[in-house]
């Protein structure tokens, strides 16, 4: 969306026209940071009165196959595919797979449909158990979230959820093995606060209809399973054939062109950037995705009109993590020093999902005024 955006106003301010069109199977966008709070539905913003006034065409289908030597993107349901001059890759991520014998009988909240079955799931069960179990698979960021919040959750649903089991699992020895030891302290204190149980450095073989079955054949009854496995780069990055990183993203230069091919461009999750020149790689998260998205737009449009491209650099890296009741805890650079804990990181948590994250509203001006290739965000804090 943000690519889209950014591309049609360098095509303006250049006083230039040509046809941008997003392909995407929803003609929605989801806020997926928020998918691990309750009513998930209320993350889901139509894409039409964002794109229109700016005359971006929208195409409601998947993109099954990518042709480069033809510059031609196939479609699915019988749609006809959309022929290209530049092509920006910013299809996102999926779940990665965990293997686990009966994973399919977990929940996840990786997007808005799944996030929708598990809250009906978790509504039913509540209603149903005086003491539900709930385990959740993966103590990372998206994890801690998810477990942070439940008990929350299940309050609200239930007089007698003091009698609620949340479990927090993972085969790493420590929660949030991704987040370093920084801000570990206060992510252990606060899930004890919320009387969540962790079982760490566990294997898990198999999941069934009574709970989970660890690798030494102990069994673990569960309610409800949620997986947080961390994230994939969506398949269709194997269409273009060039190298990818571990994680399946596309290689891309310092304009974010993936590396191999003079007109595909490749942001957020689709891409292994570079954001500063240390040689730090973007992580699969919406505060690089986003600025990722406005620089592939802004680069993609100058290169197809012959103009300069700007090289993507986002040298400041933060992460807020949401610890439910217990307020946030906020972290500045990339060995994670904690400038905020509790209220005041909270508040900065909720400038982040409650504004940050969201796309532009109003007419063609206020969205072609926020369509800037920097965020105003990224020049104030973030706290205000």
């Amino acid at each position: 969306m943000w690519a889209a955006l950014v591309a049609r106003r360098r095509a303006v301010d250049e006083d230039r026209d040509f046809s941008i069109t997003l392909v995407s199977k929803d003609d929605h966008l989801t806020l997926r940071p928020r998918l691990y709070e309750a009513n998930p539905e209320r993350f889901c913003i139509p894409l039409k009165p964002i794109l229109e006034p700016l005359d971006i065409n929208f195409v409601k289908a998947v993109a099954t196959d990518i042709d480069t030597n033809s510059r031609y993107v196939s479609l699915d349901k019988a749609v006809q595919g959309v022929k290209y001059k530049r092509l920006i890759l910013a299809t996102g991520s999926v779940l990665a797979p965990l293997p686990i014998e009966g994973v399919d009988l977990a929940f996840d909240v990786d997007n808005l449909d799944n996030a929708l079955k598990f809250e009906r799931n978790l509504k039913e069960t509540i209603s149903k158990l005086k003491d539900p179990v709930v385990a959740i698979i993966g103590a990372g960021f998206t994890g801690i979230e998810i477990a942070m919040e439940m008990r929350s959750r299940i309050e609200v649903l239930s007089d007698l959820a003091s009698a609620a089991r949340v479990i927090l699992l993972d085969r790493a020895d420590v929660v949030g093995p991704e987040l370093g030891e920084n801000p570990r302290p206060e992510i252990e204190a606060a899930l004890k606060s919320a009387n969540i149980e962790t079982r760490l450095g566990v294997n898990i073989r198999q999941i069934d209809t009574t709970g989970l079955i660890f690798e030494n054949g102990e069994h673990l009854d569960a309610d409800i399973i949620v997986i947080s496995s961390g994230a994939a780069s969506n398949p269709l990055t194997k269409k273009i054939e060039v190298p990818r990183d571990d994680f399946g993203r596309l290689f891309v230069d310092k304009d974010l062109r993936v590396k191999g091919m003079n007109d595909v461009f490749a942001a957020g999750d689709a891409a292994h950037a570079l954001v500063d020149d240390s040689g730090h790689v973007a992580m699969m998260s919406c505060q690089h995705a986003l600025t990722m998205g406005r620089f592939a737009g802004h680069n993609a449009a100058g290169d197809m009109m012959g103009l300069e491209t700007v090289p993507y650099r986002q040298e400041r890296y933060v992460t807020c993590l949401d610890l439910g009741s217990a307020g946030a805890v906020f972290t500045s650079g990339w060995d994670r020093v904690v400038e905020n804990i509790g209220d005041e990181a909270k508040k900065r948590k909720r400038n982040i999902n409650g504004n940050i994250i969201y796309p532009p509203t109003g007419g063609r001006e206020q969205i072609l005024a926020a369509a800037t290739l920097i965020p105003s965000h990224h020049n104030t804090p973030v706290s205000e």
